[in-house]
């Protein structure tokens, strides 16, 4: 069945493979973005998805955001919670801004996109939310207290709100995706990738967008409905929960 699908950050990486794929399931779908506006219209005119510029760290935004997709495509029946970034230091140089920043982003942003969409998907017993989480949410990572400590808020998050959806219809669960290859991480240094990282991931490559995507796909999917509050550890055998 056809559906209204947002996915935050949706426009680059993880996130666009996720909106595409979202595309050719047959939902309608809304990418949103924080601020490349270059990147997004490319990714628009590619694909034909819609996007819609707004700030997950702030709930006013989101809220706003939110009630133009509905007015454009209907109400919000899967959301992806995909938008994080990074600030990484040695927790000894870690500046508040750089804490702050990340959980805002990666964290509060969560409560900001689900909160104004929660009602509408009890009012219609039906809602399939898919938090994007990480390794390093589940293991912790040196430079990444920020990071790690969002992500595995998320992660809690997902627990507690599963709870609270499934008599409602709605499913809440995690994927938390390993070393996947985003222009950002094919840009490590190729010694650091091949000596450092890959020895780490027993499959021995690095994860593909798309393969987090078709994990997606299952979790968003009328079929999934017996299943929440699951976490889908995609690290290629790198960490096991």
């Amino acid at each position: 069945m056809a559906r209204v699908a947002v996915v935050t950050g949706g426009t680059r990486g993880i996130g666009a493979a996720i909106s595409k794929a979202l595309k050719e399931a047959g939902h309608k779908v809304a990418a949103n973005y924080a601020g490349n506006d270059e990147a997004a219209a490319a990714f628009r005119d590619q694909t034909g998805i819609a996007v819609f510029k707004w700030d997950v760290g702030s709930y006013e935004s989101c809220k706003e955001g939110l009630a133009k997709v509905e007015a454009e495509l209907g109400p919000v029946d899967i959301l992806v919670n995909n938008a994080g970034i990074t600030r990484d230091a040695m927790f000894h140089k870690m500046t508040p801004d750089q804490w702050n920043a990340v959980i805002n982003t990666n964290l509060n942003g969560l409560f900001n996109m689900t909160h104004p969409v929660w009602g509408g998907m009890r009012d219609r017993k039906f809602g399939r939310i898919v938090n994007i989480s990480s390794i390093n949410g589940q293991k912790g990572q040196a430079g990444q207290a920020n990071y790690s400590a969002a992500k595995a808020g998320d992660i809690g998050f997902t627990k507690a709100l599963a709870q609270e959806g499934a008599r409602a219809g709605i499913t809440v669960n995690v994927i938390a995706p390993g070393y996947i290859g985003t222009e950002m991480v094919r840009a490590i240094d190729e010694k650091v990738l091949n000596e450092r990282i890959l020895p780490l991931i027993p499959v021995g490559r690095l994860g593909e967008p798309e393969e987090i995507a078709r994990c997606v796909l299952f979790l968003a999917s009328d079929e999934a409905g017996f299943i929440t509050g699951s976490t889908i550890s995609a690290n290629g055998g790198q960490y096991f929960v």
